[in-house]
């Protein structure tokens, strides 16, 4: 009955209440996210639509019998387009939207002082992107999950404390148990299936501490995937 639920929720309410950070770190200075969308053409676009259509066929072939290990195997190659089709293809040579876009994106914050954490869930995403940010002359660190442990520390330090620009992080190596306050610029270079997960990463800037107003970028590649995902 409505009398027995409201006493339930009356005798429960007291263990199950939910503390958003916004109500109890008061200090906490303003953070604004953004999504940056990229647009999906030439070359990038032509290798998207390739592999999407054979997506498409293997599913269609296979009918109730798909293996869906094989469709995720898939779709990981999808979202590795979307970042940058040299992680598939490494004789690639066409455009990257999303690579120019982050470029872009540190460059700006870099000249204006700020200080960057990038996240990506792709390694080797990251090694690429650590070749172009030494092009162009911006001081980064990289932590990946087979960082030591005392290294790990030491880079935080570092980073917290020096005049290093950008703090590349894999996601799932730095999505916890790190205090990089010296950040106020946060950059998601691609999608997680868990939206919790890319918060716990925004939160090693986000945190107390932190006495800077924190931007966050999410990079999203048009009409792909990645829209789907979020």
């Amino acid at each position: 009955s409505d009398i027995a639920a409201q006493r339930l929720s009356a005798l429960i309410k007291p263990f199950i209440l939910r503390r958003l950070k916004a109500g109890v770190l008061k200090e906490l200075p303003p953070k604004t996210e953004s999504d940056v969308i990229c647009p999906l053409e030439g070359n990038q676009r032509d290798v998207y639509i390739a592999n999407l259509g054979s997506v498409r066929d293997s599913v269609t072939a296979a009918g109730e019998h798909v293996n869906k290990v094989v469709v995720l195997s898939m779709l990981t190659k999808l979202r590795q387009i979307c970042c940058e089709p040299k992680l598939v293809y490494p004789e690639y040579t066409g455009n990257s939207a999303k690579s120019d876009a982050c470029l872009d994106l540190v460059r700006t914050a870099v000249q204006s002082g700020h200080k960057v954490l990038l996240f990506s869930q792709f390694t080797s995403m990251l090694e690429l992107l650590r070749v172009r940010l030494s092009e162009e002359g911006i001081t980064h660190f990289l932590l990946k999950g087979d960082t030591p442990k005392v290294e790990r520390i030491k880079l935080v330090s570092r980073f917290n404390t020096d005049k290093t620009d950008v703090f590349l992080i894999s996601l799932k190596a730095g999505g916890t148990g790190l205090n990089l306050t010296g950040a106020d610029v946060v950059i998601h270079y691609d999608p997680w299936w868990n939206e919790s997960v890319m918060h716990q990463a925004t939160d090693r800037a986000y945190r107390i501490g932190q006495d800077k107003p924190v931007q966050v970028y999410k990079l999203l590649l048009q009409n792909s995937i990645e829209e789907r995902i979020v």
